[in-house]
């Protein structure tokens, strides 16, 4: 579904990604873990063509490299940034309609009723808090709120950013079973995380980012037992950290 090659990402004259080689099949999870300042939000950005790259990236068979943005969205590639990004200013609902925007929705009209309902079925707190202002809501509910708007675009691709920042256990737990669900509904997901290890559970293929450079992929769960990702990710079992 996506293939990615020999990408090479700018902030000016720095290289942030350093020819990233991946895939993500179809209904696959893909993680991407490594330390901060990896490159693993910049892998995101170039993938949505919201920073200056070089190399190719197809999509379906189409090269989106130097793609718009929106048309990007248009395709079903939606980004769920990391911050969550909600608007503070808007009702829960006023900021799940905006997601419709990608597949031509227009902000306050528009047949969306049935991914609305999907979504407060998946989220049934945001269907409590409808008409609240999002900047009331929890740290938990904005990420809700956030990966709601992701589903409100009709995704054929979620890029979901640290959904687990800054948030409770609890919540990250609660967090980390919707990704698994969304999955199952056939949508595919490249995942960045900080926390490795849940990371590594829910997903089928990883690939760690070192410096702006892959320094290993492979099946999540080999990953999980390999030496060098227990010592830097995940702790070693020595300790009892894993």
């Amino acid at each position: 579904m996506l293939e990615i090659k020999d990408l090479h990402t700018y902030y000016g004259t720095i290289e942030a990604l350093k020819g990233i080689d991946l895939t993500v099949g179809e209904d696959e999870i893909v993680c991407l873990i490594g330390s901060n300042g990896a490159g693993k939000t910049s892998l995101l950005n170039s993938i949505s063509n919201m920073v200056k790259c070089t190399g190719s990236i197809r999509y379906n068979g189409e090269e989106i490299l130097g793609k718009k943005p929106r048309n990007v969205a248009s395709r079903g590639i939606i980004h769920v940034p990391e911050g969550r990004q909600v608007f503070p200013g808007l009702t829960v609902e006023e900021n799940l309609e905006i997601g419709t925007v990608a597949w031509g929705g227009v902000f306050g009209k528009g047949p969306f009723m049935k991914e609305l309902d999907m979504v407060y079925e998946f989220f049934p707190r945001l269907a409590e808090r409808r008409r609240q202002l999002s900047w009331s809501l929890s740290g938990g509910e904005q990420q809700m709120l956030a990966i709601g708007r992701g589903l409100m675009a009709r995704p054929k691709l979620l890029l979901l950013d640290e959904p687990s920042m800054g948030l409770a256990p609890l919540i990250i737990d609660e967090l980390f079973k919707k990704i698994i669900e969304i999955n199952k509904m056939g949508v595919p997901l490249l995942l960045v995380e900080q926390n490795a290890r849940l990371a590594l559970e829910v997903s089928h293929h990883a690939y760690v980012l070192e410096q702006g450079s892959i320094a290993a992929k492979g099946l999540s769960e080999d990953l999980r037992h390999a030496p060098a990702i227990l010592r830097a990710y995940l702790g070693s079992m020595a300790d009892g950290t894993l």
